[in-house]
């Protein structure tokens, strides 16, 4: 069939296998052309499949020229219905990163259970004996914990409702939203979902099972913003799991001080990604800040991000702030770039919109994410997808 995107609310149903390919291939490109540089040698990254964690794969692999083994949770094509875009991202770093000699293999399966964390160790066991860095990168929207319980997260504030501007990115029409407070019980859900204690869980099964290498580092990603979002996502719900995986990355640190295993926070910058796109009054505050960043010559992708991670603050031991976070939000929440965002958000109207955000480059940037929108990319081919 010939794949076209379906674009449903924040989420696009369709990818494109040959668009996914082109998008890996642009990614490995950048790293090469950087240079090698020193880093880990054996990394397994949970949640590998899209967004900060397929960058930061590609990055090791291709930057440190690291071993790399992956955890995903992606569907297959069917007779009717494509592939995600993860699951063909992964198809074809595979296919790059054997070619080029480098050992790839990835997991598809639910990571949250105990199942798959033995699956890995297995794995591990067989190819690499041990693994230099664990990278935990999951997004996902439910969870069923070790007791069994499915829980849920909400992207909703805390203590009070929040009004402020939103975009509906189709018709460009600004309007207000308000987004609800989450409950005691909501909260509490998306902690369980989103914040530290399944990669709690990852450490303890590694660490039992023998495959973490004396000094191993640990990484999981997350995001503060500017105070204009602090209400929808630091001190929301989302932000509340986020805290608690900063609590766990020093509570894995006392955890594992024997072995010199070390655990970081490292808090990146505001990007169109399949998670960022659900976040209300957050794909305007992106789409603004694309235009000032770009307008300013600071602009990065998540590949120019996580290449930035292993290529300047890893390398001499992490380069953190006071909270002993590594931050790659550094240009983003700049002085000057927020200064210039804020008087944009204060303007911004339907009839402006234009001027002041880049709304045409936050669309790119989500076309690309499910593989549409390549340049040297035959969209008119009829792709078998099985």
């Amino acid at each position: 069939m010939m794949i076209e995107p379906k674009v449903r609310g924040f989420i696009c149903t369709t990818a494109h296998p040959d668009g996914c390919k082109e998008h890996v291939r642009r990614q490995m490109e950048y790293v090469k052309q950087n240079g090698s540089m020193p880093g880990p040698k054996k990394v397994l990254v949970i949640g590998c499949s899209s967004g900060y964690g397929l960058a930061t794969r590609i990055a090791a692999a291709y930057g440190c020229g690291a071993s790399t083994l992956g955890v995903m949770f992606e569907r297959p094509a069917s007779e009717k219905r494509t592939a995600s875009a993860g699951y063909y991202n992964t198809a074809a770093f595979e296919k790059y990163a054997k070619a080029d000699g480098l050992y790839a293999k990835t997991i598809n399966a639910d990571a949250f259970s105990a199942q798959v964390k033995q699956q890995v160790i297995a794995q591990i066991k067989e190819d690499l004996g041990q693994v230099d860095m664990v990278v935990y990168s999951l997004a996902a929207p439910k969870r069923t914990a070790p007791d069994g319980v499915t829980y849920s997260s909400v992207l909703k504030t805390t203590g009070e409702p929040f009004t402020n501007k939103t975009m509906d990115l189709k018709t460009n029409q600004v309007t207000d939203v308000t987004i609800p407070a989450a409950t005691d019980e909501e909260v509490a859900a998306t902690v369980k979902v989103m914040g530290g204690e399944d990669w709690m869980d990852w450490m303890e099964a590694l660490s039992a099972g023998e495959v973490l290498a004396p000094g191993a580092l640990t990484l999981a990603y997350s995001y503060i913003g500017p105070a204009l979002t602090h209400p929808v996502y630091d001190q929301g719900s989302i932000g509340m799991a986020k805290h608690h995986l900063y609590q766990t990355a020093g509570e894995i640190t006392r955890r594992f001080a024997d072995k010199g295993i070390k655990a970081y926070i490292s808090v990146n910058k505001a990007l169109v990604t399949q998670a960022s796109a659900a976040i209300p009054i957050v794909p305007l505050y992106i789409s603004i800040l694309y235009k000032v960043m770009k307008e300013k010559g600071l602009h990065e992708g998540c590949i120019e991000q996580m290449d930035r991670l292993f290529r300047e603050k890893l390398p001499a031991g992490p380069v953190v702030d006071e909270k002993n976070r590594i931050r790659l939000d550094d240009y983003e929440l700049r002085e000057d770039v927020q200064a210039k965002v804020m008087d944009a958000w204060q303007h911004i109207r339907t009839e402006n919109a234009g001027e002041y955000a880049d709304v045409d480059g936050y669309w790119e940037d989500f076309y690309h994410i499910f593989g549409f929108g390549f340049d040297g990319v035959d969209y008119s081919r009829d792709v078998p997808l099985v």
